[in-house]
């Protein structure tokens, strides 16, 4: 039950100009005895990102404090997960390879336990550092952010700590589609081209995508599902072309299903009417 809340906004220090509140004096790097478990990063699957659309994708954790430190005193500790690659002080000292929340609730169970859910902020743009290269196209480790502040507001102690958890990155996909001619007499011949595209995070374009073998999908009028009528393989531009005979009224649609750095692209649809 959510018994009550505490808003946490960590958009405000995304990027690495605000990174300064993760650093953690060797000097007071000590064990904050907080525990962040049960966590889940947009439900288990993989996160995907194009060249200018920001992504938040929700995650979700548990939060145990140690004595002397109540749910109702939220100012006095701060835990959430995190996503890096390479080295997790590297990371979380730079901002490079680094993903932090954009904003999460916690929801008080009881004095010493709450229930937090929210969002990672994931920023295609230039001037961020989240997805700056091609190669960040793959699984990224999760680590957590701890600390517990004296009653006076200073630092007491805090530490990263690295989970067994992990996050898929994949850069976004974009299909096509175009069936021809339009209308078409039932038995003769429909042309059905289009074009995959996929995000390159090197250049923040959209690049065609060669090589791939992709699903021509046909939806009956009034039908309620797609099905796979052919495959064709993507050209070096990325164009696709098939034909299929003209049966009945329907929509034509190009879907890709992705791979392990690529999400899925599915067209959308063009309606062709049979006569």
């Amino acid at each position: 039950m959510k018994t009550g809340r505490r808003t946490v906004t960590a958009a405000t220090f995304v990027g690495a100009l605000g990174l300064s509140v993760l650093n953690v004096p060797t000097a007071q790097a000590a064990d904050t005895g907080i525990t962040v478990s049960s966590i889940v990063i947009n439900n288990g699957k993989p996160i995907v990102v194009g060249t200018t659309k920001e992504v938040e994708p929700p995650i979700s954790f548990n939060i145990a404090l140690p004595s002397g430190y109540s749910t109702a005193d939220s100012s006095r500790y701060d835990a959430y997960p995190f996503l890096y690659r390479g080295s997790i002080t590297t990371a979380a000292d730079t901002g490079e390879n680094f993903i932090q929340p954009g904003s999460y609730t916690c929801y008080e169970i009881d004095s010493k336990h709450a229930r937090c859910e929210g969002n990672l902020y994931i920023d295609p743009h230039p001037s961020q550092e989240h997805v700056d290269s091609n190669s960040d196209a793959t699984t990224w480790k999760v680590g957590v952010s701890l600390r517990l502040w004296k009653a006076d507001g200073g630092l007491k102690t805090g530490e990263r700590e690295t989970r067994s958890t992990t996050a898929q990155l994949k850069r976004a996909a974009k299909a096509t589609t175009n069936a021809s001619p339009e209308p078409v007499t039932k038995g003769k011949t429909i042309t059905v081209t289009g074009k995959v595209t996929r995000a390159n995070w090197d250049t923040k374009e959209y690049d065609a995508y060669s090589g791939r073998t992709v699903s021509l999908q046909f939806r009956a009028k009034g039908a309620a599902t797609y099905k796979t009528v052919k495959k064709a393989t993507s050209g070096s531009t990325g164009g696709l072309e098939t034909t299929v005979t003209a049966s009945v009224d329907g929509y034509y649609r190009w879907v890709y299903y992705g791979n392990a750095t690529t999400g899925v692209a599915t067209s959308v649809a063009d309606y062709v009417d049979v006569r």
